[in-house]
């Protein structure tokens, strides 16, 4: 039965566009499937990475399932009220157009630039890698950082469905940045990526960017902060980095126009919440354990 429950929870995401299955049948699903494999299979690293993959596929689907359907999620997008809110943390102009205006030159990618979009690409990688790196530094620790690292995922789904937010690019195109004039903000990651990868840049994007209306919180700097806190808890150098990194993405991410300011307000909210939280649901965490504990035992004897 667990491994029927692991089977059906890779499966239902990959199939609920062809096959129409609704979204509560792929949540609940994909979320049966790491728990199950914990059942299945008896505890080994292998296992570790697996119940973390297994999670990450259940993200994807919760991610990308409201954009399945474009102009639905178009009908509920929100745009002004964090347009309102970057105004006022921008003294009147949105710190994405502060920092372009200021920095940028119409047409080019300068070398800084293009550090800041490798910063950006690099994060499809960083909390992952963080996850490994404690594993493989600590593994006593592993079980706790997997878990806030995949808490904040799960948590910043969540909104993602509740509050669809549109990020400033999309704001701009509708003419809704400022002062209800259309404005350019340039979207540099795409233009490097078409110069950078060519003809293999339309592919990475869709793939990479599955669903463009789900901006808050900011999971590209909720998750690096909480990659920094976990990497400052395995040792100073390790944080140090974690830090750097995190820092220079939350730049990255309103220079480059793919978040506003208050996004990642949200995201280092959410990830703040996350980490302060965790002990005070660790009991249940733990009874949730040793009742899939025992039901590994009796699977394997």
């Amino acid at each position: 039965m667990a491994w029927v429950l692991v089977a059906t929870g890779i499966a239902l995401p990959a199939l609920r566009r062809r096959a129409k299955i609704p979204p509560a049948v792929v949540l609940g699903g994909a979320a049966l499937a790491p728990a199950a494999l914990c059942v299945a299979v008896p505890r080994s690293r292998v296992r570790d990475a697996g119940v973390c993959l297994l999670n990450m596929w259940g993200y994807l689907a919760a991610y990308e399932m409201p954009h399945d359907d474009p102009e639905r999620l178009e009908a509920r997008v929100h745009v002004d009220y964090p347009v309102a809110i970057d105004r006022v943390l921008g003294l009147g102009v949105p710190p994405t157009l502060r920092l372009q205006r200021a920095f940028s030159t119409p047409d080019t990618v300068n070398r800084s630039e293009r550090v800041l979009v490798w910063c950006h690409w690099m994060w499809f990688f960083v909390p992952h890698a963080t996850v490994a790196y404690v594993w493989w530094r600590d593994s006593e620790r592993f079980p706790s950082a997997a878990a806030r690292m995949y808490g904040v995922f799960d948590l910043g789904a969540v909104f993602y469905w509740a509050i669809p937010t549109a990020p400033p690019w999309y704001a701009a195109s509708q003419g809704r940045l400022e002062d209800g004039q259309a404005l350019r903000v340039r979207r540099m990651m795409i233009e490097y990526g078409e110069q950078f990868w060519g003809e293999r840049w339309g592919g990475l994007y869709d793939v990479l960017g599955g669903n463009p209306l789900a901006a808050m919180p900011s999971l590209h700097f909720a998750t690096s902060l909480m990659a920094a806190h976990l990497l400052s808890e395995v040792g100073p150098v390790a944080g140090a980095v974690g830090w750097t990194y995190a820092l220079t993405l939350g730049l990255a991410l309103v220079y480059l126009g793919e978040h506003y300011a208050v996004d990642l307000i949200g995201g280092a909210a959410l990830a703040e919440g996350v980490r302060i939280g965790a002990p005070r649901v660790a009991p249940l965490y733990r009874r949730l354990s040793a009742a899939l504990q025992a039901l590994e035992r009796r699977a394997v004897t």
